[in-house]
């Protein structure tokens, strides 16, 4: 049985990979996961934000320290401290990473401004990064910033980074612009070789006890991952780029229906945070199991059988599609 599979231009040997997360922190934490059977990896996410925030403590430090003690000039560094050497632990664990494993090791990059989206990717490139996944978190705070001024910045993030590095660039999107099909093909066309739908951003809930809101960042469940499904199966058809779905992958069912709406690879870290990380061979037997019982046997086969077709009028279909379950709806539960 073939399961092949290729993600932005690289070669993996089966769709599943660990997505970006708490579980890709260290060497040892890459390891375990290709040792669990993760065809590629994502390390965490490095924000920018961190690393000036890093920055901006150290100078105070070195700056309210300098003349305590008499040995001051000698004890702190001359050379000027950088995003770059702040960026330090996570081009070392990338570094490391690549060398330790034989499976591609995708870098995450959560950048704040332009420059800082350029210049830390082309450190991560230098690094030995496989590929660069954006990770774009832009939920604009002011709500009378206009749609059209997130998407140019987006569009303009993915044009500098695509631009400034030699290596693949995937963008994980966001589920809540106007028009998802339209944005994703547009990011398309500013340079991204993929895309990982979606991003899961934060949804802070209300504490009535304590009359505050609760941050807490939950693990995603497989209900969730029905709308990234709905747009890999809308994008198939429409793009050459890659897909990638993460989201909502609890069990080898799961990686399944994303294959069959026509994702490359299918991502994950909270099936693995709650299983372990061997729990990536798991989901793959399944998979094969379930191409045995279908009687498939490559993953070419499978991948968008129930992708969109291009020759449908989509918009007659989803409408369609939409009345029929409201009705059935009302069969079921009006009865009660």
């Amino acid at each position: 049985m073939d399961l092949t599979t290729h993600y932005l231009g690289l070669e993996l040997e089966h769709p599943v990979v660990a997505s970006a997360g708490p579980l890709s922190q260290t060497v040892a934490g890459v390891q375990g996961l290709v040792d669990g059977g993760a065809s590629a990896v994502v390390l965490y996410s490095l924000f920018e934000e961190q690393l000036r925030a890093e920055v901006a403590r150290d100078e105070q430090l070195i700056d309210v320290q300098s003349n305590a003690f008499a040995e001051a000039l000698d004890y702190f560094p001359t050379a000027p401290i950088t995003t770059k050497s702040a960026a330090y632990s996570y081009l070392s664990l990338l570094e490391r990473s690549v060398k330790s494993v034989d499976v591609p090791v995708i870098a995450s990059l959560n950048g704040a401004d332009l420059g800082g989206w350029v210049e830390f990717a082309r450190e991560l490139a230098d690094a030995g990064a496989a590929a660069i996944e954006l990770n774009i978190y832009m939920v604009p705070g002011d709500v009378k910033t206009p749609g059209e001024l997130v998407i140019k910045r987006h569009l303009e993030i993915v044009s500098a980074v695509s631009e400034a590095v030699s290596i693949p660039v995937s963008v994980k999107m966001s589920p809540y612009f106007s028009s998802v099909g339209n944005v994703a093909l547009q990011l398309v066309d500013a340079g991204a070789s993929g895309l990982v739908l979606f991003n899961r951003f934060l949804n802070p809930d209300v504490d009535i006890e304590t009359l505050n809101t609760d941050a807490e960042f939950e693990l995603s469940t497989p209900q969730e991952g029905r709308l990234p499904r709905t747009w890999i199966a809308s994008l198939r058809n429409h793009t050459a780029a890659s897909l990638a779905g993460t989201s909502g992958v609890e069990s080898s069912d799961d990686v399944v229906k994303y294959l069959l709406a026509g994702a490359d690879a299918v991502m994950t870290t909270a099936a693995l945070i709650r299983h372990g990380r061997s729990y990536t061979r798991e989901l793959v037997g399944g998979l094969q199991s379930w191409m045995v019982r279908k009687g498939f046997v490559s993953l070419d086969q499978v991948r968008g059988m129930l992708a969109v077709p291009t020759v449908w009028d989509g918009e007659t279909v989803r409408r369609g599609g939409y009345v029929s379950a409201i009705q059935a709806a009302k069969a079921r539960y009006g009865a009660l």
